[in-house]
């Protein structure tokens, strides 16, 4: 827990620190448009992280976890590459998870933008390759005034260079690296920026960069005896927690000595550096001119990203290691096509841009782990004489091969517009408003195949998890007896029929976020320079839907039989899950999740002479709400409640006290902030028996966040060409309020992803060689200390700290640069993320230590 006493210490020495210095700037100088205005970081009221193009290829930043490993107080959840989730200060509640989440999963609760367009969506954040970038901005905090639903923890900005008018230029880079232990990595990037007349240029960008896998996936058997069908109270989970009573399996105390469990075995994929990624892509955009007031740039882009088996491990196998018992495969599609018009009218800054983003999505996903926690598995893929739901009875027969996957179609269109305009910077009052509207949809098709089931014998002796003795079944709406055939569903992208064998469930749902907002700032300067006030609001609309349907295939009567074959009582027996979404859902049941209202910014600065700043300020944000799947039931166990069919937006009020600092003649910048988060409504999902036996969202919890965070950047005059740069984050993070009955959220607990200390520290020293070469050698240590998954206990595991080192040396000239580095040079299996969804824990980690060289070329 943090002490106040520490945070009044670090904001007194913050301003103890304040000695006014003369204008020698030494420390580089980002201008960032954070807040819609192009400003130095150094003299805006606002909380930002900025990289800028240079300091991203110093780190050698390309990909997603490159860029968000250099920032303290940002975290990221998911399995790897296209499925990450990022995190700031500690706002974060529920592991992400594809195959429980999808469509139906909750908002990101971090902006994720591409320029000018959010691009953040359930599980999946847009993996744009870094290459060619202008800067990347992070914001912490809420931003929803200026940048509105799902920027209530922060944004995130990728910035892209744009055509250089009256310019030619052009780069290479290409790199090769070895890792130990695994497979050779290899990259290219071409950049070219080509002026055609004096108000036009072109510029396009073009890589290649295939990443050698590093995870093994080694052998192993698994049966259905594993499952947690016949788990029995009491018994200590991976993650130290005893199965409580009513997740206890239906058939924990039944003699299974009469069955026999045939294995699952995954000889056929053990295969060393299994988990290979390619990105691939191009980006080309125009700029031109009219006149010196107007304006007009656009740029397409298109990405795609390959990528084969996993990027986490089995803690219980040695690092770098996993069992995976189907392959496990995705390929994810995007094109970007941006616009953006500016110009002048009158003294008016304006400002209209607009994008539209296509992404396709093919995934394979292994779910056999899901046993480890799936009652019904047994249902699906042993036969009806042992899958009985009742007691009683010894059963016999077999149950089959555990396997099953997910394979997983999502198509995604994101459609946004954006006009603002800015009053001039040089008036004591100034205003930036504007109105933003976005749509995004996502469409989604999942089916959940059991392999097993194929091969499982009915009481009626036929073959196959159907009473029809056939290998396709009806997708049902209800009950199906004896076999028969029940009112067929349709989908998004499913005809009405019958789907083929081994699948169970289908989710086949298009999902439609569309947003409307309009947002205001106001700014006067109380005292001309020295003091001001900034005012700023953000009215919204904000509606979310479910069209289609989500089903599962098993709802049968049959007679149950003893081991003589003799029948026993009939017994309807079935998950009985058939959902319909959007007009034909349940009665009742609202067809959109609709959020609206006004949220609000109220921000004082003071500014004593050109190199300080303290500000003080007060900002909400919000998350939009969602349709709920098993919405509308009230369990027997807890008749106060009822499954909501939407959940609400979650808010939070962020106090915020900031200093930015350039001391000692602009050698040191200390920029750093203390803020106080409270969250109401925490959104999160949930599994808990006694209430429903689906996975649903509630608003379950309010939180509260502590935390201080800043940054500091050494240049000395006294030896020019050294850099010192140092950034931090402490959290204090803890449930309040339970607002869900549910004893899976604990009061007092802290939340997910929220690591107490944070911190990196980076050197880098160039000295001139030779005549026109330029030597440098640099150090960086990223630390990031414990955390846990999930605030939600049965799937919460704990994330150890951990601590890496990279260095990196070469030189370079005009024409061409060469470097050598070494990236995690202890060879720390560092934990970057996890989850425990499925009852065993499975460790997202860095690279092994990775050897390499880079050699760039510039014209």
């Amino acid at each position: 827990m943090l002490k106040q006493r520490a945070l009044t210490t670090t904001i007194l020495s913050a301003a103890a620190l304040s000695i006014a210095g003369t204008a020698h700037a030494q420390v580089d100088v980002i201008t960032v448009t954070a807040t819609k205005r192009e400003s130095s970081t150094q003299d805006i009221p606002v909380a930002v992280n900025a990289m800028d193009g240079e300091t991203l290829e110093e780190l050698g930043v390309t990909i997603f976890t490159d860029y968000l490993q250099q920032m303290p107080g940002v975290t990221a959840g998911g399995g790897g590459p296209g499925q990450n989730t990022i995190y700031i200060r500690g706002l974060a509640s529920t592991t992400p998870n594809l195959t429980v989440a999808g469509v139906a999963g909750l908002a990101p609760n971090v902006a994720f933008y591409l320029d000018e367009q959010p691009l953040a969506q359930p599980g999946r954040n847009l993996d744009v390759y870094a290459v060619d970038l202008e800067r990347v901005e992070v914001l912490p905090g809420p931003q929803g005034t200026l940048y509105g639903a799902s920027s209530q923890a922060g944004t995130v900005r990728l910035i892209t260079n744009k055509p250089v008018l009256g310019e030619y230029s052009a780069y290479a880079n290409f790199d090769v690296s070895f890792t130990e232990s695994g497979e050779r990595s290899q990259s290219v990037q071409a950049v070219v920026n080509i002026p055609v007349g004096d108000n036009f240029a072109l510029r396009g960008v073009a890589f290649v960069d295939d990443r050698g896998g590093f995870i093994d996936n080694v052998h192993g058997t698994r049966s259905t005896a594993e499952s947690a069908r016949y788990r029995s109270a009491g018994t200590v989970r991976d993650n130290g927690l005893p199965v409580a009573p009513r997740r206890e399996g239906f058939q924990a105390n039944d003699d299974l000595s009469n069955v026999t469990f045939i294995n699952a075995d995954n000889s056929a994929l053990v295969e060393d550096d299994f988990n290979d990624t390619t990105y691939s892509g191009f980006r080309v955009s125009g700029r031109y001119e009219f006149n010196i007031d107007w304006r007009a740039t656009v740029s397409v882009m298109q990405q795609t990203l390959d990528s084969e088996g996993v990027f986490f491990q089995d803690p219980e196998l040695d690092d770098w290691e996993i069992q995976r018992y189907q392959p496990d495969e995705l390929e994810d599609e995007f094109t970007n096509v941006a616009w953006t018009i500016e110009g002048r009218v009158g003294a008016l800054e304006t400002v209209y841009t607009g994008a539209y983003t296509d992404r396709e999505t093919d995934q394979v996903i292994d779910y056999t782990d899901y046993m480890f926690v799936g009652q019904y598995f047994p249902v699906y893929t042993c036969d009806s004489s042992v899958s009985y739901p009742g007691g009683g009875l010894d059963p016999y027969g077999t149950c089959h091969a555990p396997t099953a996957n997910v394979t997983s179609h999502t198509e995604t269109t994101v459609e946004s517009h954006e006009f603002r305009f800015n009053t001039p910077e040089e008036n004591r009052w100034r205003v930036t408003a504007g109105v933003f509207y976005s749509k995004t949809e996502l469409a989604e098709r999942n089916d959940y195949n059991y392999l097993g089931s194929m091969d499982r014998v009915n009481a009626d002796g036929s073959v196959g998890i159907n009473a029809l003795g056939i290998d396709q079944y009806p997708l049902t709406n209800g009950a199906a007896t004896n076999g028969d055939i029940a009112n067929e569903t349709q989908g998004y992208f499913s005809d009405p029929g019958p789907i083929l064998a081994p699948t169970i469930f289908r989710n086949d749902v298009l999902r439609t976020d569309e947003q409307l907002g309009f947002f205001g700032e106001f700014s006067y300067d109380l005292v001309p320079d020295v003091f001001e006030i900034v005012l700023g609001a953000r009215a919204y609309d904000v509606e979310v839907d479910l069209e289609g349907s989500a089903n599962s295939v098993y709802d049968i009567l049959y007679p149950l039989t003893d081991a003589n074959g003799d029948p026993v009582d009939a017994q309807t027996y079935g998950t009985n899950i058939s959902r319909q979404f959007g007009p034909n859902g349940p009665a009742g049941a609202p067809q959109v999740a609709a959020s609206d209202g006004t949220i609000f910014k109220v921000t004082g600065n003071w500014t004593p002479n050109d190199t300080m700043l303290f500000y003080a300020t007060y900002s909400e944000g919000y998350r939009p709400g969602l349709l709920n799947r098993p919405g509308g039931i009230t369990p027997a166990s807890v008749p106060d409640y009822t499954t909501p069919y939407a959940i609400d937006t979650d808010e939070v009020q962020n106090y915020e006290l900031g200093w930015k600092l350039d001391l000692f003649d602009q050698q040191v910048r200390f920029n750093g902030n203390a803020f106080f988060v409270e969250i109401e409504g925490l959104q999160t999902t949930i599994f808990d028996p006694e209430i429903t036996n689906l996975f649903f969202s509630d608003n379950a919890a309010n939180a509260e966040i502590r935390g201080v965070e800043g940054d500091v950047t050494y240049a000395p005059i006294e030896m020019p060409g050294l850099t010192v740069a140092g950034a931090f984050s402490i959290l204090d993070t803890e449930i309040t309020e339970v607002l869900t009955p549910t004893d899976d959220v604990v009061l007092g607990s802290e939340l997910a992803f929220a690591p107490e200390f944070q911190a990196n520290l980076r050197a880098r020293y160039e000295w001139p060689v030779f005549n026109d070469y330029t030597a440098h050698v640099q150090g960086q240590i990223v630390h990031t200390g414990d955390s846990r998954t999930d605030i939600i206990e049965i799937n919460s595991m704990d994330l150890d700290g951990y601590t890496t080192l990279g260095v990196r040396t070469g030189v370079r000239s005009d024409q061409w640069n060469v470097e050598l580095y070494v990236n995690n040079l202890t060879n720390e299996n560092a934990a970057l993320s996890g989850n425990f969804i499925f009852d065993r824990a499975r460790v997202s980690v860095t690279r092994p230590r990775t050897i390499g060289v880079r050699v760039g070329v510039q014209y």
